[in-house]
């Protein structure tokens, strides 16, 4: 009966054990961002769903939609950009959404750093939709 009794606790409380191992957007947004440092393209794009969207703030239709054509776009920057490094000047959080203000330098092999705003939304453990706010 003892055995019994400890199945349906495990089967009660196992919804919430798995609820507790789901890691956190920032945690993804950063992995996501570790990997875009190194020009992982494979660990950069495993941060993605299938589905994910690229848009530009205030654009209505994205400029990059599923997982192929970011990985295109992605292949080309790093293929590009071999300093390449994005650095968080701030980061909010709000629910599913990670909103990070980054200065990235080494872009296309520009000396030069530029300023973006990236709202990161994240939905079952990936990234669903990035947003790049321009200066």
């Amino acid at each position: 009966m003892l055995k019994l009794g400890f199945f349906f606790v495990f089967i009660l409380i196992y919804p919430a054990l798995q609820a507790q191992q789901s890691r956190t957007p920032v945690e993804i947004v950063q992995e996501n961002l570790d990997f875009y440092n190194q020009r992982n393209l494979e660990g950069f794009m495993s941060s993605f769903a299938d589905s994910i969207a690229l848009y530009t703030f205030g654009n209505t239709e994205p400029v990059a939609k599923g997982k192929e054509a970011i990985r295109n776009l992605y292949k080309y920057l790093f293929d590009a950009s071999p300093k390449l490094h994005s650095t968080i000047i701030h980061r909010s959080v709000i629910g599913n959404k990670v909103i990070d203000h980054e200065s990235i330098i080494g872009r296309k092999g520009s000396e030069l750093p530029i300023e973006l705003v990236i709202i990161y939304e994240v939905s079952e453990d990936k990234i669903i939709r990035m947003t790049v706010i321009r200066a």
